[in-house]
């Protein structure tokens, strides 16, 4: 336990504690009917979306450097959580491991400031090729995919919360495939407010949120959604 709680190994503790937090999470959303998951693919800009392909024999040292590197580690192909859950659980577990080789070695623990290199470095390797035996596994059809902004138009129900002027609330809705996204939402108009069980149509995206107006016409409900 000492050696776990070193200082030197801070680094490596906090992710292993995130993972299981992120764990403890999604199960609690996914009760309260939510989806943390589609929440953080959601929240992604649209260079760095799951349903972006990114082309990595371009500008490699670019700006699009972040976008070519999370396209390397397979973004396009599982959802950002996983690839966010793995990354975590493998430096957490590389960083105690050349903590305890070093240790064995030497003697010495590698100061913290330093240690967290060469867990980044070995781990992204291993988080590409966890994340293209994880694609073989979950189900995906890449004809399925949909741009964020192609969800404008769309019937949302808020699932949690209540949306408000500069206070958005997660809601659900269905692509034109039937896959399930979950996105925030904020009322268009100032004086609005949607609570939970709502249907609204979005109408527009502004940065990470999309922003929507009752439903018109009352014949477009969904009675079931």
């Amino acid at each position: 336990m000492t050696f776990l709680l070193a200082p030197e190994n801070m680094a490596f503790g906090i992710a292993i504690v995130l993972m299981l937090g992120i764990g403890l999470l999604e199960g609690l959303m996914a009760v309260l009917g939510g989806g943390l998951s589609h929440l953080l693919d959601s929240l992604l800009p649209d260079s760095l979306s799951p349903n972006v392909e990114v082309d990595l024999d371009h500008d490699i040292g670019s700006d699009n450097a972040l976008s070519n590197l999370l396209g390397w580690i397979c973004l396009g192909k599982v959802p950002a959580l996983v690839l966010l859950v793995a990354w975590l659980c493998l430096f957490g577990l590389l960083g105690y491991g050349v903590q305890a080789a070093t240790q064995t070695a030497t003697g010495l623990l590698i100061p913290g400031a330093f240690a967290w290199l060469p867990a980044l470095i070995l781990s992204l390797p291993l988080v590409r090729y966890t994340a293209l035996g994880l694609a073989k596994i979950i189900p995906q059809d890449q004809t399925d995919a949909v741009s964020i902004d192609s969800l404008v138009g769309e019937i949302a129900v808020i699932v949690t919360g209540t949306a408000k002027k500069g206070q958005p609330a997660q809601a659900r809705l269905k692509d034109k495939f039937g896959t399930t996204h979950y996105v925030m939402v904020e009322p268009d108009m100032e004086d609005e407010s949607f609570p939970s069980g709502t249907q609204v149509l979005l109408v527009s995206r502004t940065g990470p949120w999309f922003r929507a107006i009752v439903i018109p016409n009352p014949q477009l409900i969904d009675p079931i959604a």
